[in-house]
């Protein structure tokens, strides 16, 4: 059995995630510590507590979610559960790549937190926005958002699973291409709550002012293969991790291809690792037949924990 573990991204964050955790085991409150450390204030007081408009904040939020996922991963390694493979969706790339070794996490939370903040900054309130597209094949949706554009930006910035694509871009530009969807026959075109339109080409001023940060942070191979956001394909080195999260701000996030990838590569059972139950959802979609588990409290990790038992673990 090849086991990859999967690590969400912004959107699974709520009030008291990790809380449980950190109170029932030491190697989860330590990831807490070395977060709160790194940062120089109490972002496990904010993932435990709330209040939940300052959890929403992008510069908290993807601290918060990639602390708390990397607690409930160094909870499973300390039973000796290791993946054979690891990926995340947007954020959760460098949650993958601390579970894998090549980003430390006090880095880790300290890029992401200017990452957020870079991300938020680059797009204005009000003048960006995102949608989600149910059930239009991609093609159709790449088609609207051209004919949408009129000098404007618009673009599918998440290909989730088949019959789930996010698009991002300018707000009328996003209007016209979820009108032009729907009239193509999708099923839903959903305004999406967001702060910025992510993975897209407006992102492409909070990419350039996150690069020189991501060339000064120490890199190590990864020990296990990443499946990265970009390519939708594994990486095995330092060099390759940090070009794919330089290039995936401004980029799509190729999820559904990503999944496709692992399971071609033998993985048979997926672990969603961090807050919420998103990415378990679409794998479900995605890749049937294979077993799904999720941790992100005491009760889930035993539960994954007695499903691997036995397992061939990866390194």
């Amino acid at each position: 059995m090849s086991i990859a573990f999967l690590f969400p991204g912004q959107g699974s964050q709520k009030a008291g995630m990790g809380r449980a955790l950190a109170e029932a085991f030491p190697e989860s409150r330590a990831a807490f510590a070395e977060a709160d450390e790194a940062l120089g204030f109490a972002l496990s007081t904010l993932c435990f507590d709330g209040p939940d408009e300052d959890l929403q904040l992008t510069a908290n939020t993807q601290p918060a979610i990639l602390a708390t996922s990397i607690a409930a991963y160094r909870a499973l390694a300390a039973r000796g559960l290791r993946p054979s493979h690891v990926a995340g969706h947007s954020l959760g790339e460098y949650s993958a790549l601390v579970a894998a070794g090549s980003l430390t996490l006090a880095d880790a939370v300290r890029i992401v937190r200017r990452r957020g903040q870079y991300m938020q900054e680059a797009v204005p309130v009000g003048v960006g926005a995102m949608a989600a597209i149910l059930m239009l094949d991609l093609p159709a949706i790449e088609e609207a958002c051209r004919q949408a554009a009129q000098g404007e930006v618009v673009s599918p910035a998440n290909m989730n699973s088949p019959g789930q694509v996010v698009i991002a871009g300018h707000t009328g530009a996003v209007e016209r291409a979820m009108a032009l969807c729907k009239a193509a026959g999708a099923k839903r075109a959903v305004p999406l709550p967001v702060s910025a339109p992510f993975h897209c080409a407006l992102m492409k001023p909070a990419q350039d002012r996150l690069e020189p940060e991501l060339r000064a942070a120490a890199f190590q191979d990864p020990g296990v293969p990443l499946v990265n956001n970009v390519d939708a394909k594994p990486v095995t080195t330092a060099a390759e991790s940090r070009e794919g999260l330089i290039r995936q701000v401004s980029s799509p996030v190729r999820w559904q291809e990503s999944v496709e990838r692992l399971v071609a590569d033998g993985v048979t059972t997926f672990v969603e690792v961090g807050p919420g139950e998103v990415l378990a959802g679409l794998v479900k979609k995605i890749a049937k037949g294979t077993a799904v588990l999720n941790v992100h409290d005491p009760e889930s990790l035993e539960k994954t924990a007695a499903a691997l038992q036995g397992a061939p673990q990866g390194k």
